[in-house]
């Protein structure tokens, strides 16, 4: 057997690095290597260069693995020479040339897009540029139905926003093309449309497991059956 590969976890939008935590737990008990870096959130192409970036200077082969819209960016990052696999985990799979709006604007939209809330930040030289969270008194229903009410509310008031811009951004490369996928299915999801989910997944010729009754945060509610699926990605790669 080869060298084991290094899970590298890229979270998405409204959550950190912290919500893979038990999913590191379960893939360190396996020894599996893992990295879970902050995802900037800042345009689709500047993080997935940065995620890129970062897989290129980890010795050996990589699995990238994406929550949510780090599945858009896993799809472009997912490019590096070493990248050997990719898992999308209840996200977004983009095809090259298509933006995020575009892949949603394919099915109904989730109740997410009505409970954003708009904020504005400085760029440099240009005018603020406008990032998004989830309303506070929406979170729990629509990021984390089946997480303890405790927890929603620390996640809530913990949110990284998005900038917008990445809805109209469109992807530079589709990973999936040339590297195997897999793909999980959250079927309560209420912050993306998991028929948005099946549709990428089946597009990429994903390997497709449906987790019946969980929600977004599935990272968070599930890590075991979401570490199974890296744990599959990785052995198969390895």
């Amino acid at each position: 057997m080869g060298t084991t590969p290094t899970a590298l976890l890229v979270h998405g939008a409204f959550a950190d690095a912290g919500s893979w935590s038990g999913v590191i737990a379960e893939l360190q008990k396996d020894g599996i290597p893992v990295v879970a870096p902050p995802n900037p959130l800042r345009g689709l192409a500047s993080d997935a260069a940065y995620i890129r970036s970062l897989a290129a200077q980890i010795d050996g082969p990589v699995v990238l693995v994406g929550h949510s819209y780090g599945g858009a960016v896993i799809s472009v990052a997912g490019a590096a020479e070493n990248v050997v696999g990719l898992v999308y985990i209840a996200a977004y799979v983009p095809e090259e040339g298509e933006s995020l709006g575009e892949l949603q604007g394919r099915f109904p939209l989730s109740s997410l897009v009505a409970n954003l809330q708009e904020r504005t930040y400085p760029v440099e030289g240009a005018e603020p540029a406008v990032e998004v969270t989830i309303a506070a008194e929406a979170f729990p229903r629509i990021f984390a139905a089946d997480v303890p009410a405790d927890v929603t509310e620390v996640l809530a008031v913990a949110q990284r926003p998005l900038a917008t811009s990445v809805f109209a951004e469109t992807a530079s490369a589709a990973a999936w093309h040339t590297k195997p996928s897999w793909a999980l299915v959250a079927t309560a999801d209420e912050a993306i449309n998991p028929e948005v989910e099946r549709f990428g997944a089946e597009r990429a010729g994903a390997t497709v497991v449906e987790v019946e009754g969980a929600s977004h945060a599935v990272a968070v509610s599930r890590p075991a059956e979401v570490a199974e699926l890296i744990r599959t990605a990785v052995r198969a790669t390895a």
